[in-house]
């Protein structure tokens, strides 16, 4: 596994340090987007700015897209097709008001393929609601 993260992070021209690999890891078990202080409190005796150093370096490198919500960025791991000049996450980010997590709805997405005289880097949409599960467990 560490040797499969050290290749992923290699390829997005990214040196795989130990806290770096620790960091990959840790945000590719997670099905929600992670704010930085849930990241750290991960990690028992991190420096918390080596952990926000290392979530800027990975956004930079296409590693991971950051969400904004409300006055929190959350981060969560990019599909394979990000690099540094381009965030393919394309789709729908979703925060429920009632378990305050954000996913990713890949199911709802802007198309890739539109046709334009301009590039498109980053697009970001997000919405607010209840998930699935929780209303499920309301009714």
């Amino acid at each position: 596994m560490k040797k499969d993260i050290e290749t992923k992070l290699i390829d997005k021209n990214t040196k795989p340090t130990s806290m770096r690999i620790l960091v990959y890891d840790f945000l590719s078990t997670q099905e929600a987007a992670l704010s930085l202080s849930e990241v750290e409190n991960h990690f028992d005796n991190a420096d918390r700015t080596t952990i926000y150093r290392t979530l800027k370096t990975f956004e930079e490198k296409g590693i991971v897209h950051s969400i904004q919500e409300n006055t929190t960025t959350k981060y969560k791991l990019c599909d394979e097709g990000c690099d540094e000049k381009t965030h393919k996450d394309w789709h729908l980010h979703f925060y429920c008001k009632i378990c305050k997590q954000t996913t990713c709805r890949e199911d709802i997405s802007f198309p890739e393929n539109v046709q334009t005289n301009f590039r498109i880097d980053e697009i970001r949409l997000f919405a607010k609601g209840i998930c699935e599960n929780c209303l499920e467990s309301l009714q």
